[in-house]
């Protein structure tokens, strides 16, 4: 009996024995495959703190790359600051504008080969009717000038891509003869020329404005001249000293008060003086309204008292007063002869470089575009283009 219950119990052994077994087996499993994994971890960790410190990468995996760019730009070479704009669509608006252009070196002698340049910056309405006539003006001078167009904001250009007025036009606004708003363009256009560090003068023209003489002999007498052309004078009468007001002071005192033909021609400090102005600005803003023309007084005035003596005091852009009214004479077709240009550019007398001269006169307005087929027949005789 004994036997058999021995044998029993030891039949029941082997059983109890085996899964107790199992039990041990399988957390121990466990505990290789986690110290597996573990070590993978460790093995990872150190692969990837040497990956970062031999190549700076801190993944190897391949991750999409960002679209965002940063708002600035590193800084390089000179070529940044030098170069002229891509394109003339900015978004900048006009206190930005103003702002980006005010900036000016201190140091006079450039540290790269500059060839100065004129800015012809064109105040229009819309089209340019004479176009054709200042393509050829200007054809064969690339790289001496550059063109800018404000035009009414409405107006869409349509000129092919081989005009020198192609995508040449500047964000704008719309601008009202006599009004402050007038001055805003003249200013606009003046800013975004002077992004451009080449441009060395300044030509405010209209769509009627022509040239007189060819490019070569209007670049040099621009380019030597020791003065800038705006007229500034002191005229004692209703259409003077009459629109003063007297709020203008301490700004501007009557006798600082001063009048000029609206189309002028500025070196680059005076360009300067004009964008960074906002002194002279809300004074003329708030005290000078029709009939006082605000496009005839602000700038002449104001650079007189800054720059008096950087100025020619006259105008280099001809017009005819002769037929009275408050606007200048329009000249259509019929009135585009030899005889006629002869009258324009000569028995004229001023002071060039405070020298004596009889070239006093580069550009002439107002011309229709009627004008433009007799303009273009006449301009190789007459004209020298």
């Amino acid at each position: 009996m004994q036997s058999r219950a021995l044998s029993t119990e030891e039949g029941k052994d082997p059983a109890n024995t085996s899964r107790t077994n199992q039990s041990r087996v399988l957390p121990l499993r466990l505990l290789q495959i986690f110290g597996l994994f573990l070590a993978l971890c460790v093995a990872f960790s150190v692969i990837s703190v040497y990956m970062i410190k031999r190549f700076g990468v801190s993944t190897t995996l391949t991750s999409p790359q960002s679209s965002f760019q940063p708002c600035y730009e590193e800084v390089g070479g000179l070529d940044r600051w030098i170069k002229p704009p891509s394109t003339l669509l900015h978004t900048m608006n006009d206190t930005e504008l103003l702002w980006r252009a005010s900036f000016a070196p201190k140091v006079k002698k450039y540290p790269f080969q500059r060839v100065p340049k004129v800015a012809f910056m064109f105040l229009t309405k819309g089209p340019l009717p004479l176009g054709p006539l200042w393509e050829r003006f200007l054809k064969g001078h690339e790289g001496l000038y550059s063109i800018y167009i404000h035009s009414t904001p409405s107006f869409q250009a349509n000129f092919p891509a081989s005009s020198v007025f192609y995508r040449r036009q500047i964000p704008s606004k719309v601008a009202e003869w006599g009004r402050m708003s007038m001055c805003d363009a003249e200013r606009r256009l003046l800013a975004n020329a002077l992004l451009d560090i080449s441009n060395e003068r300044f030509v405010l023209l209209s769509e009627s404005c022509i040239p007189l003489y060819n490019f070569t002999l209007i670049y040099h007498y621009i380019m030597k001249s020791k003065y800038s052309f705006m007229g500034a004078f002191d005229d004692p009468g209703p259409y003077g000293r009459g629109r003063y007001n007297g709020n203008m002071k301490p700004e501007v005192s009557i006798s600082q008060w001063r009048k000029g033909a609206q189309w002028f021609e500025v070196n680059r400090k005076l360009a300067v003086n004009i964008v960074e102005d906002t002194t002279f600005y809300k004074k003329f803003e708030e005290f000078c309204k029709p009939a006082c023309y605000v496009d005839e007084h602000y700038f002449p005035t104001m650079l007189t008292i800054q720059s008096g003596h950087l100025m020619a005091n006259r105008s280099i852009t001809w017009v005819d007063w002769s037929r009275g009214g408050a606007h200048p004479a329009t000249f259509g077709k019929a009135d585009i002869t030899e005889e006629f240009l002869h009258r324009v550019v000569s028995n004229h007398k001023c002071l060039y470089n405070n020298q004596p001269s009889s070239t006093c006169f580069l550009f002439a307005r107002k011309f229709a575009p009627s004008t433009l087929e007799p303009l273009l027949q006449l301009a190789h005789k007459h004209l020298g283009f």
